[in-house]
């Protein structure tokens, strides 16, 4: 009997230390696996600590009239994450790319699209606003409306421009421009002359944020004009303008981090199934996002994939992202000790063949922590479900 008892103790004794050893990381899904389309996650930390995640469900994204925005919490102590509820739901439209965000003054905004006509280009910009969002269950919500963006004869200028602009950077321009010719570049810029069109189909991906001064900018983008543009609220959400896009080679959803000296950079995937040099494109603005320098290739390669960078509380900064030219299967989590200028350190946090691991939503929580949310899909049946992972920055320096 003493033999068995010492043996248990030396057995808790490992469990303990091996529980110590993974302080610094954890990880769970968020519901089980199942079949249905699962994507586009947002989450953020409430003020009382709990974690609040949503993303879109459905039978597939722009083409199925189910797709709903759905909603979970984890409450600060908890280690089991609400049954998922409904957030948002267009009657028969598909609702897709919700984005979670909470202002200076305490309000839980939702952001997403209602895809009309089941095409991207065609998106309405929809935003609901909480107080009272602290559950169980979906958040009571106060306010609804749509934001309607009216880009102006600038947009045209900047748009023009800025096609112009990539020339230089991007070969064989006139026989192909990644899938689009110079004709086609022109008709881009003759449908940006129409109020209507320029109106229509801006997207977000990744977190707002609420920047010194006060000024909210919610980063949007276009499957029609293939540019970056920032939503600005100076007023606290209650109205919105656009910025000057942002141009580049066929570039998709920025995320945006602020540096110490309040200078904003974006990071973007390149779109297009013609993707010439499939890295990350960046791009700047000195003035709190109303203008943006033309988005050039960095040496980060990405699979035409969404991600997104944060600033951390020390100044250092974080990029979740896919680190492959080719497929999805490999996410990680990359350091960058000088705003980006190199990223020393990176760590894998899913890489397997078959799988998705995509479209992570990163934050740091009020405890040092970093936490993301992202799609997830192991290539078997049921295998879909959105994963939560909290990890430590010295977890990313001890590398793979």
């Amino acid at each position: 009997m003493r033999k068995l008892t010492f043996y248990a103790v030396i057995l808790n004794a490992v469990y303990i230390l091996n529980l110590a050893a993974q302080s610094d990381y954890k990880q769970e899904l968020i519901f089980p696996l199942q079949n249905k389309h699962v994507h586009s996650s947002s989450i953020v930390e409430t003020p009382n600590g709990d974690l609040l995640a949503v993303w879109f469900y459905g039978s597939g994204e722009r083409t199925q009239s189910d797709v709903v925005i759905q909603g979970s919490r984890l409450k600060s102590g908890s280690d089991k994450w609400e049954t998922p509820f409904l957030m948002a739901d267009t009657p028969k439209i598909p609702d897709c790319n919700p984005v979670i965000f909470i202002d200076a003054k305490k309000r839980l905004h939702l952001f997403w699209i209602a895809v009309l006509s089941n095409h991207w280009e065609n998106s309405l910009l929809r935003c609901k606003r909480s107080v009272d969002y602290n559950g169980p269950g979906a958040p009571h919500w106060q306010w609804q409306d749509d934001i309607i963006l009216k880009p102006g004869d600038k947009f045209v200028r900047a748009l023009e421009e800025g096609y112009k602009a990539r020339i230089p950077d991007m070969p064989a321009l006139d026989a192909d421009f990644g899938g689009y010719t110079t004709s086609a570049m022109d008709q881009l810029i003759e449908a940006a002359k129409d109020m209507e069109k320029r109106q229509k189909g801006w997207m977000p991906r990744t977190h707002a944020q609420t920047l010194p001064n006060g000024r909210i900018i919610l980063p949007l983008y276009s499957d029609g004009f293939y540019v970056g543009i920032m939503a600005i609220s100076d007023d606290g959400g209650e109205t919105w303008r656009a910025s000057s896009p942002i141009n580049g080679a066929l570039i998709n959803q920025p995320s945006v981090v602020r540096k110490k000296n309040g200078d904003l950079v974006a990071y973007m995937r390149e779109e297009g199934e013609s993707n010439r040099r499939k890295r990350v494109l960046v791009s700047y603005s000195e003035d709190d996002g109303e203008t943006w320098t033309p988005a050039t290739y960095s040496d980060i390669p990405n699979p035409n994939s969404s991600l997104e960078v944060i600033a951390l509380h020390d100044g250092n900064w974080v990029m979740v992202y896919n680190d492959t030219e080719e497929g999805r299967n490999s996410l990680c989590a990359a350091l960058s000790d000088n705003e980006g200028k190199t990223w020393k350190w990176k760590r894998h946090i899913e890489k397997h063949k078959g799988g998705a691991y995509h479209y992570p939503s990163v934050i740091q929580t009020q405890d040092g922590l970093i936490h993301m949310t992202y799609t997830y899909n192991n290539g078997k049946n049921p295998g879909k479900s959105i994963k939560h992972v909290s990890i430590s920055s010295n977890w990313i320096t001890k590398g793979d």
